[in-house]
């Protein structure tokens, strides 16, 4: 499958915002910790949705989705999540805290993903080794015992998002022991899997600061939870917005996720108004560019936003320097980009962007998930006719792109 985009096409409307890919897998994995009913409503099935229920069903647990809702049911039938979804699904991982919560033991993969840099999971191992699991690796699989763990202090060495969430997990079913992390990620979607497990009678309290207490309980019942909308779609969209100029309203939307975007986009030269559910944004002349964009974590300029961010800035008037201090391999859209026009030059993780003005239409394919958002932008914008391949990639992490962009005026199609 692939895109076809007939850019320069201004952008006019409203959308409301889809729950967030990156609460929606772990809240998925979480459930393994429950046996009861969990409904997780208004499900976008974002492909890594459907992979993640894919190894759910594969482990044995009862999968349904009835009127837009995620009915997930049932135990285990199987603890060794070995199986080629986890290698495309780095957010297989996530069932590492859940399973060894629950079962104790477990045998994994590694697990894939976008190749965007090193993605190590020592972190990951290392805390859960503090409440006392025992693994041993051998033939990239990871043999985990669980059998005697109980609470502590955890120090993380990096505030990783997905070792505070396996942490999180593991610590939920140890009775009767409270768990201590420290240096912890703070992402929105740290908190919405704190609120889905103390919403099925969990302990977990903090989530969304530098430390998390777990107070570990003996079980779970089930629940119905909706997740909050996706942060980095929404600020795709306004991106999106900005470059094509037009006027857009995001609904469904909490715009404190997204404030260090949104402070870049008012620099860039585009009207603002921010609301308790909604951003509007118009622009509708050229936009300036920005001197020095930094990934960082949460709060921080998000990394998943960087190559969206930096599709932006090779349109913008003036020069950009763009430091990615997160993933070292984010910058593989730069090959792409340069086919349609781009003045980029990248040294090991800075970019320097010269801004020009107009991207020419091209063939190009996704490099990954977030890469792959940045070429429809400059497709958008680049007038003429531009294809765009390999997007399964894009749909890893955005639903219904294509109708999204059409709703607020876009010409783009997806073909075979």
């Amino acid at each position: 499958m692939k895109y076809i985009v007939n850019g320069g096409n201004k952008l006019f409307g409203k959308l409301e915002v889809d729950s967030a890919k990156n609460a929606i897998l772990p809240i998925i994995a979480a459930t393994i910790m429950c046996d009861d009913e969990c409904v997780i409503e208004d499900i976008p099935l974002y492909l890594d949705v459907i992979e993640m229920c894919a190894i759910m069903e594969k482990l044995g647990k009862n999968i349904t989705i009835s009127n837009g809702n995620l009915v997930i049911s049932g135990t285990l039938s199987s603890t060794s999540v070995i199986m080629a979804e986890t290698k495309t699904l780095r957010s297989s991982i996530f069932m590492m805290g859940s399973i060894l919560s629950k079962y104790r033991k477990a045998i994994f993969t590694h697990p894939g993903g976008c190749d965007i840099g090193k993605r190590p999971i020592d972190i990951h191992l290392d805390g859960l080794e503090k409440l006392g699991l025992k693994y041993s690796i051998a033939n990239d699989l990871i043999y985990c015992d669980a059998s005697k763990v109980c609470g502590s202090v955890i120090e993380l060495s990096y505030p990783s998002v997905g070792a505070t969430e396996n942490i999180m997990m593991a610590s939920t079913l140890i009775e009767g022991e409270m768990t201590v992390i420290k240096n912890c990620a703070r992402e929105p979607e740290i908190v919405e899997l704190a609120r889905f497990i103390n919403s099925m009678g969990g302990k977990v309290f903090g989530a969304g600061y530098e430390t998390i207490v777990v107070y570990g309980v003996k079980s779970l019942h089930g629940t119905k939870f909706k997740c909050i909308a996706d942060r980095i779609a929404c600020g795709t969209y306004l991106i999106a917005g900005a470059m094509c100029g037009g006027r857009i309203e995001m609904d469904n939307v909490d715009p404190n996720f997204l404030l260090p975007l949104i402070v870049f986009l008012r620099n860039s030269g585009c009207n603002i108004d921010l609301f308790s559910d909604k951003i509007i944004l118009e622009n509708f002349s050229r936009l300036k560019s920005i001197e020095k964009i930094e990934t960082e974590t949460y709060p921080g300029f998000p990394t998943d936003l960087q190559s969206p961010m930096l599709v932006m800035q090779t349109v913008s008037k003036g020069i950009s320097i763009i430091h990615e201090t997160v993933f070292e391999a984010r910058f593989k859209v730069v090959n792409e980009l340069i086919k349609m026009g781009a003045k980029v030059n990248v040294s090991e993780r800075y970019a320097t962007v010269v801004g020009v003005s107009k991207l020419k239409p091209a063939k190009v394919k996704c490099p990954d998930l977030r890469g792959g958002a940045g070429l429809v932008l400059a497709g958008l914008v680049a007038k003429g006719k531009s294809e765009i391949d390999e997007i399964f990639h894009v749909e890893r992490g955005y639903y219904n792109l294509e109708t999204n962009l059409k709703s607020l005026g876009a010409n783009i199609e997806k073909v075979e």
